[in-house]
């Protein structure tokens, strides 16, 4: 039997019943990586030796008695966490040769769960793209159409998963990270809420590995079955033992219902700054046709919805401030000069990125004020519905397109052209107030690439979205092996 597409649920239970080894496992995605991933490029730093090593010692623990959450499943990490002795780059050319004395606390849980590290997955320079491409590891591709990208910046995790290259990955979400490239990949995906999964290691190098607060990023599961992301979330769930930790434990609600049929969700296919294509229109609808079909309360339009523009220029001041934190003294003076040549009425989305980037503390400060108004229209939101149902980007996989800046490029939705950063205002819908999102596959386009939606849960109720998940795959089918 090949057992590449298997879901780790069901590898965890073929190694409990002796059907396989984590050996023989790892040997065959081994294999399969090295017969395929040419074509595909989504391992950038391979493990072999002490991934068979890792699956030789799961193999004795077993024969122990021992019976861990992932003991002897073959997974992958992505790049930019912090592995000890595997490069960690960001995709910077600079850092090329820069390694690591220890884990990043997510890879250390791996391992303390059993699982079997096969490898780095690729990523964009610094993680700032909605591709996964860079000058030290190459490119990427779509495993559905080799002339597309498999999104970013999980995106070789996300390929990784759709060509059977172990069973699970982790990955990490400012914008859209994990949720878009299991859209265009086919797969799952879970942002957490944020604060829930710790992130220390998930650094750029050459900073040191400390257990800070992110804001909005958080990092996260992907799985081939929405049930394979509930069992890695809780792997990954809880706060750093360095700090929160010391004090706290994580004791996560259950869902909100079991059945479709209890479910309250609201449709939202539409947002007043971007288009939504028609490939992902028919996904969201699939949806929705499914969950009215099971009987659940399915809702259009609701006024407690927050306000989607300023949303995004919330999402886009707070991320965009965080992003300029860095750069060096004379191009943020630039920044300002520019920032201040804008008409007080321009509210282009470029022209909220440019404030953004030389938003003061007392702006950020009203900023967060602002976003503290809309988690409470969050949470009335959430007493009347259980989950919103919308997209993650507003087209499929687009054709790879690495000239020119980040901020002159475009994206084409159904023959029109649009500013590239412009898509990710889906994405900021739950990054910005914090909110839990799960991606799921939700169909083909026309052209039979794989189309995604995001469901997006109360604060710090992960396991709704993700019980919603697993019940919608039932009823529409999730991931199918690329064609």
């Amino acid at each position: 039997m090949e057992w590449n597409y298997s879901s780790a649920e069901e590898l965890s239970a073929a190694l409990r019943a002796g059907a396989v080894t984590s050996v023989e496992l790892t040997d065959e995605a081994i294999a399969r990586i090295e017969r395929d991933d040419p074509v595909i490029n989504a391992i950038c730093v391979p493990d072999f030796d002490r991934a068979r090593l890792a699956a030789r010692r799961a193999d004795a623990a077993r024969a122990r008695g021992e019976d861990r959450p992932l003991l002897g499943i073959p997974v992958t990490v992505k790049e930019s966490y912090n592995m000890a002795g595997l490069p960690t780059t960001w995709g910077m050319p600079q850092y090329a040769n820069y390694v690591p004395a220890e884990d990043a606390v997510q890879v250390s849980r791996l391992k303390a769960a059993g699982a079997v590290l096969l490898g780095k997955t690729n990523v964009p320079m610094t993680l700032r793209d909605i591709q996964s491409f860079n000058e030290i590891y190459g490119t990427t591709n779509n495993p559905w159409d080799l002339a597309r990208t498999s999104g970013g910046s999980s995106g070789g995790s996300a390929a990784a998963l759709a060509c059977g290259f172990g069973a699970l990955s982790i990955g990490s979400d400012l914008a859209g990270s994990l949720r878009t490239p299991a859209h265009f990949c086919g797969i799952y995906a879970h942002k957490p809420t944020v604060g829930l999964v710790a992130t220390r290691g998930m650094v750029a190098p050459p900073a040191q590995a400390l257990p800070v607060d992110l804001d909005l990023a958080v990092v996260g599961p992907m799985a081939r079955t929405a049930r394979d992301l509930t069992l890695l979330l809780d792997v990954m769930a809880g706060p750093d033992p360095l700090t929160h930790g010391i004090a706290y434990d994580v004791a996560l609600p259950p869902p909100r219902h079991e059945r479709l049929s209890d479910f309250r969700i609201l449709i939202v296919e539409d947002h007043p700054l971007i288009p939504t294509g028609a490939a992902v229109r028919a996904g969201v609808n699939r949806v929705a046709e499914a969950l009215v079909d099971a009987g659940a309360r399915v809702e259009r339009h609701s006024p407690l919805l927050p306000d989607a523009t300023e949303a995004a220029t919330l999402y886009l001041l707070l991320m965009m401030s965080n992003a300029a934190a860095g750069i060096p003294v004379d191009e943020y003076e630039q920044l300002r000069i520019h920032a201040a040549e804008l008409s007080a009425d321009d509210g282009s989305l470029d022209a909220v990125r440019l404030r953004g980037m030389v938003l003061s503390h007392r702006g950020w400060v009203e900023a967060n004020n602002r976003r503290e108004l809309h988690r409470q229209g969050w949470r009335r939101l959430f007493a009347e519905f259980d989950a919103v149902v919308c997209p993650v980007t507003p087209t499929p996989a687009f054709p790879h397109g690495q000239d020119g800046d980040l901020e002159n490029r475009h994206i084409d939705i159904d023959g029109v052209a649009y500013p590239y950063f412009d898509q990710l205002v889906w994405a900021g819908v739950a990054t910005m107030p914090g909110l839990p999102a799960t991606a799921i596959p939700a169909g083909r386009s026309p052209e039979g690439l794989p189309v995604g939606v995001q469901l997006i849960g109360p604060m710090f109720e992960d396991r709704t979205p993700l019980r919603l998940a697993e019940l919608l795959e039932q009823e529409i089918g999730g991931f199918l092996p690329p064609q």
